[in-house]
């Protein structure tokens, strides 16, 4: 039987997060130099998921959870003010959105260890609820206050997509099943739909990530691409922007 979780067979994270990156390109294309070309911000919206989704996966396999939130939201305010300076935009990127994303993931997982001990602490198990509680509706109070990228459901989702991750002090067998690619997607695309709601429009296109994410294999792929992500966001949109001085 083929395991959900992790088989040789799929898409590897890298192959998805180069289709994350060309879909992001291809929307950035149609937001800064083609605005009227509705076609290519359609297909731009199959980017988000992918990455919002890999996010989850980077926050469940990182060994240095530091380290990892950091690398995000330091290149995050690096855009932004960049991209404050040069046109006053005033709206958090989408690696804003990761890093927020990142801390709801990191205490989620503090929650399910402390439900799902083997010996239970009362008191854990209440410091845990009340703090996940507190963290979503700080992000949800966050995002009333200030203009983020993709909105509280845009951070909510990689949070979404880790319900059902083992937790590492679990030892019923029940995560064994509950831990694949299958339940993972089902709960990433009720996040990608309410998102869908709140904005409307093409936003319901980000809906048609799910089928590769679906065929997602659980292996990084054998390249170290790491950094080559990170440096695509801000490297492309400079190159973008160059290119609209030009018409």
């Amino acid at each position: 039987m083929l395991n959900l979780a992790t088989n040789k067979y799929g898409l590897s994270g890298n192959a998805l997060k180069i289709l994350a990156a060309v879909t992001m390109l291809i929307d950035h294309i149609g937001m800064m130099l083609f605005p009227s070309v509705t076609i290519l911000r359609i297909i731009g919206r199959l980017s988000f998921p992918v990455f919002s989704f890999m996010i989850a996966e980077g926050c469940a396999h990182t060994k240095n959870k530091l380290r990892y939130f950091s690398s995000v939201f330091a290149l995050g305010a690096i855009c932004q003010l960049v991209l404050y300076l040069q046109r006053g935009n005033a709206k958090m990127c989408v690696l804003i959105t990761f890093s927020v994303s990142i801390i709801v993931v990191y205490i989620l997982q503090l929650l399910k260890n402390a439900l799902f001990a083997p010996k239970k602490s009362f008191i854990k198990c209440s410091v845990a609820v009340c703090l996940f509680t507190l963290t979503v509706l700080g992000v949800y109070f966050l995002n009333r206050l200030i203009s983020i990228d993709y909105g509280f459901w845009g951070c909510m989702a990689p949070a979404f997509a880790s319900v059902f991750k083992k937790p590492v002090s679990a030892t019923s067998p029940i995560w064994s099943k509950l831990d694949n690619n299958l339940f993972h997607t089902a709960m990433f695309g009720i996040c990608l739909t309410a998102l869908s709601i709140n904005y409307g429009k093409i936003q319901p296109y980000c809906l048609l990530a799910l089928p590769f994410l679906m065929l997602y294999s659980g292996r990084r792929g054998i390249l170290k691409m790491k950094y080559f992500f990170y440096v695509f966001y801000p490297l492309h949109l400079a190159l973008l922007e160059g290119i609209s001085y030009l018409f």
